[in-house]
């Protein structure tokens, strides 16, 4: 096995506490440092509250990386810090929207299960906003930001099934009360769209959005 290696000095930071979206981006070649925003996102949401679906996420993003670089930049985040010279930050935010209402976490047992009688045979859609942040030399150079839709076909399951996946506590905190590769995958008939974006981040938009602020994705593979 040969040695891990990657082409680039550049530093690749993920704001986000997600477990799938730093698996994702794993699996997919990078060895992101994981900086957690302090966004109110409620108080923000306030603040969008009227304005268009795609976005309210996409502004959530922005949100979580401005918070982000200020962490990098102002040497809050040692974990990170080689970003300052010369640094990627991601930034995700998830909703989905169904019967025209966007929702995000359910946080309790009792909401998870009232959202799944709501959803159950039906479709929804998982909003994704993404932002990416290029740093150089202390300061952000380019930026770029958008949003991934992807179709969710929702099972027409029972009242105790439901009981028992919410139970387990895997809903609780992620985006729609669902997962795609967990435990919640044996309740989703099928998705139309990107399946990584499902899971937290859109591989492909992320690659447009690192060559908007001039950044190649496979500059940025490690390699084992």
């Amino acid at each position: 096995m040969t040695a891990p290696h990657s082409s680039t000095s550049t530093t690749v930071v993920l704001g986000s506490a997600s477990p799938a979206r730093l698996r994702v981006l794993r699996d997919a070649g990078l060895r992101p440092a994981v900086v957690v925003s302090d966004v109110d996102e409620d108080a923000l949401l306030d603040e969008l509250a009227g304005a268009p679906h795609a976005q309210i996420v996409t502004r959530l993003a922005e949100a979580k990386a401005d918070a982000v670089v200020a962490a990098v930049l102002g040497g809050d985040a040692p974990e990170a810090a080689g970003a300052v010279a010369d640094g990627v930050v991601l930034t995700c935010d998830s909703m989905l929207l169904t019967g025209g209402v966007l929702a995000g976490k359910p946080h309790t047992v009792e909401a998870a299960v009232n959202r799944w009688q709501q959803m159950r045979g039906t479709t929804g859609h998982l909003i994704t906003g993404h932002c990416v942040r290029r740093l150089r030399d202390g300061a952000v150079v380019a930026s770029a930001a958008h949003s991934q839709s992807t179709a969710i076909f929702f099972s027409d399951v029972s009242d105790d099934i439901l009981a028992r996946y919410a139970a387990t506590g895997e809903p609780l905190e992620v985006a729609g009360a669902f997962t795609l590769d967990g435990l919640g995958g044996w309740l989703i008939d099928g998705i139309d769209g990107d399946p990584s974006s499902v899971i937290g981040i859109s591989l492909p938009l992320v690659r447009r959005l690192l060559a908007d602020v001039g950044v190649d994705v496979t500059d940025l593979w490690v390699v084992e």
